[in-house]
């Protein structure tokens, strides 16, 4: 499984043969200057864990949606008939390969709606929570939101050591400044492998990891 990382909780995730599959998670806004449409060579997938703008940003889908025309986009119902105003044709039901799983949003009030969410876990290999630390299960990667307005990094961090995945992916960590992020990644790193045997993957925008999974 090979991951990439385009700021704050877009994953790209390409499944070699005989799978032969790719998804992009969460196009936020924040990472419309990093991913690279253009070069990109296919998508099959597009899956939203919920509709704030920094997990769907309607322009980039706009143009993910005019390079591969095909693309399936699985997304809340909320989601779903936000994207119908644009004209984007997006599921609620879960396609072959993609099982939802309860992690709601953490709450958000007074500062932003709280909107409807899924947990996704991917071809029962990778587990994305959204913006929630209110899950329960997880796959062998682990993509781990790390810091927000609604948690906290201590959270995040128990969390992890609790449900014990091979792999925590770092997500949703664009509010920290590139030292802070650095700092941050090597004490998770750190303390999820003396404590858990957890391998943390010091994610850097648009270079991507493999994992043997």
């Amino acid at each position: 499984m090979k991951i990439t990382k385009f700021i704050h909780s877009c994953l790209l995730i390409e499944m070699p043969a005989p799978v032969n599959r790719t998804a992009l998670f969460d196009p936020g806004m924040m990472s419309e200057g990093t991913l690279p449409v253009d070069k990109l060579e296919y998508i099959d997938d597009i899956i939203i864990t919920h509709g704030h703008p920094d997990h769907m940003h309607v322009p980039l889908i706009q143009k993910l949606l005019a390079k591969f025309p095909d693309v399936r986009i699985t997304a809340p119902a909320d989601a779903v008939e936000e994207l119908k105003k644009a004209g984007i044709t997006a599921q609620s039901t879960p396609s072959e390969g993609i099982a939802f799983f309860d992690a709601p949003h953490e709450e958000t009030y007074p500062l932003f709606p709280r909107p409807d969410e899924i947990g996704v876990h991917y071809l029962d290999k990778l587990s994305d929570p959204g913006d929630s630390h209110s899950f329960n299960e997880t796959k062998a990667v682990l993509a781990l939101p790390v810091q927000a307005p609604w948690g906290s990094s201590v959270d995040a961090v128990n969390l992890a050591l609790k449900l014990k995945p091979q792999y925590v992916i770092p997500i949703h960590d664009w509010h920290w400044s590139d030292d802070a992020r650095a700092t941050m990644y090597d004490r998770l790193e750190q303390i999820l492998k003396e404590q858990g045997n957890i391998t943390f993957c010091k994610m850097e925008t648009g270079v991507p990891v493999v994992l043997d999974v």
